[in-house]
């Protein structure tokens, strides 16, 4: 179902992207990067944080790390992972497949700035099989994202 809602995404918003599917798990950064054939830096993560009483989406670079103080200042509360029933129940994707595409629930999106040091970027696609390749700001443009600085900085 999860991956089905992001093509119906791209079929309206965004016919033109292709969504990657590969037999090997693209569940965490470093298997997403191998089956995709890029830095791990380049994969777009999608955290989904509860901040007080809301629930937001945070996309990131692969190699990054939330800086909670960060993360406070600029959406107003400190951060919690939500657990992984309840990725599936908000998002409609599974974790390992959450992407800002396609939801179950309209939720906020936040793009974290570091994703601009690239040209492209790999996010998942719905599920832990499916990926694509897509521009920071292009993502942000089709999300409706704010872009924020909520990750530690990159040595």
């Amino acid at each position: 179902m999860s991956l089905a809602s992001v093509r119906a995404f791209f079929s309206e918003h965004a016919p033109d992207i292709s969504i990657i599917e590969t037999p090997q798990s693209s569940a965490t950064v470093a298997l997403a990067a191998a089956a995709h054939g890029v830095e791990p830096a380049r994969i777009a993560k999608t955290l989904s944080l509860r901040i007080g009483e809301r629930v937001v989406l945070v996309v990131a670079r692969g190699d990054s790390r939330l800086d909670n103080k960060k993360v406070k200042a600029a959406l107003g509360g400190k951060p919690r992972m939500l657990e992984a029933e309840e990725v599936v129940a908000i998002t409609g994707h599974p974790v390992g497949g959450v992407c800002p595409f396609g939801l179950a629930t309209p939720l906020p999106v936040y793009c974290d700035l570091s994703l601009k040091a690239f040209d492209e970027v790999v996010p998942a696609a719905g599920s832990p099989q499916s990926a694509l390749r897509i521009s920071p700001d292009r993502m942000a443009a089709l999300t409706q994202a704010q872009w924020v600085d909520v990750c530690q900085d990159i040595a």
